[in-house]
């Protein structure tokens, strides 16, 4: 199956102000009428990254500078499979404009799902507005949590779940009092531990879906802006992509502090697992803000840490 599919190289292109550029596809071509982030087909003999280069040339003339893997989508349209390699591109020279004639245009993160893309694409609408770290809220002190939080702020990460699994649930209640205004006001997202059993309070824009929460659900629940997920095997990230969750957990990658001894993945093994889940994967265990290249080089949207954003 993997030797039939169309290959495309696919660029998530981001200018300072971090807005992304769309292009919209010609009514006669594959899909028409909808808007695409700009790439093309792998020709014979390329590489991913090379066919990016030469396609956002010809299609837009700008000359790409500095790019990353963001992730892979195989997908099964009615009448063709296609893989979807995706790249974030961060730095580029050149002023766009569409070579082709297309209608182009810069667009806010936040905005894109306002705008209809082919079905493949939808994960790419996720990846494009998640950043790269991904913090983990979890303390037994409940004296630290408050301090947890900011040291974490301070690092200029923007999306935090909150587990606090063995804190008292009104402490959890007091804590989140002052976590909202706080994460409002740095426009940080916050998102609930399943376990926690307070999706719907406020402060919260999502539900981080714990393994065996996520296995007992048969469809996405309702009027939830993000769906996480914790994921340990393939079988897990396949129903994570199944029930639509908008990204997903894979650990643990490298041995922890706290578990030194148990059976990690490897990038190796996270990588082919993730090549294949269809949906953004921060990887978690053993991860530094240093991790970050070695993880997206593995296909990962970013990593995940408990500790490596309070230092």
């Amino acid at each position: 199956m993997a030797g039939r599919r169309l290959q495309v190289a696919v660029g998530v292109i981001k200018n300072a102000a971090g807005q992304v550029l769309i292009t919209l596809r010609d009514e006669a071509l594959h899909q028409g009428g909808l808007w695409e982030f700009p790439g093309g087909k792998l020709e014979v003999g390329e590489t991913a990254g090379q066919a990016l280069v030469r396609e956002l040339k010809e299609e837009l003339d700008i000359v790409v500078n500095a790019a990353t893997p963001l992730l892979a989508i195989n997908h099964q349209y009615p009448d063709r499979a296609v893989q979807l390699l995706v790249f974030e591109v961060t730095g580029f020279s050149g002023q766009a404009r569409g070579n082709e004639g297309q209608p182009w245009q810069w667009v806010d993160a936040a905005d894109l799902p306002r705008y209809t893309f082919p079905a493949a694409n939808r994960p790419i609408i996720a990846a494009a507005q998640l950043p790269g770290y991904y913090a983990i809220l979890e303390t037994d002190d409940p004296s630290q949590v408050l301090g947890n939080l900011q040291r974490i702020l301070a690092n200029g990460v923007k999306l935090v779940q909150v587990r606090l699994k063995n804190l008292p649930r009104h402490t959890v209640l007091q804590f989140l009092e002052q976590a909202y205004p706080l994460c409002q006001k740095q426009g940080v997202c916050l998102l609930a531990n399943s376990g926690l059993g307070l999706s719907d309070h406020p402060a919260f824009q999502g539900i981080h879906l714990t393994s065996r929460d996520l296995m007992a659900l048969r469809q996405r629940p309702g009027a939830v802006r993000w769906l996480a997920a914790s994921c340990h095997n393939p079988e897990e990230l396949r129903h994570a992509q199944a029930i639509g969750v908008d990204f997903a957990v894979l650990a643990p990658v490298l041995p922890t502090l706290t578990h030194p001894q148990a059976q990690t993945l490897g990038w190796e093994k996270f990588s082919d697992w993730v090549v294949e889940a269809n949906l953004p994967v921060y990887a978690l265990g053993g991860m530094t803000r240093l991790s970050l290249e070695a993880a997206r080089n593995a296909g990962a949207q970013g990593i995940a840490s408990i500790r490596a954003f309070l230092d």
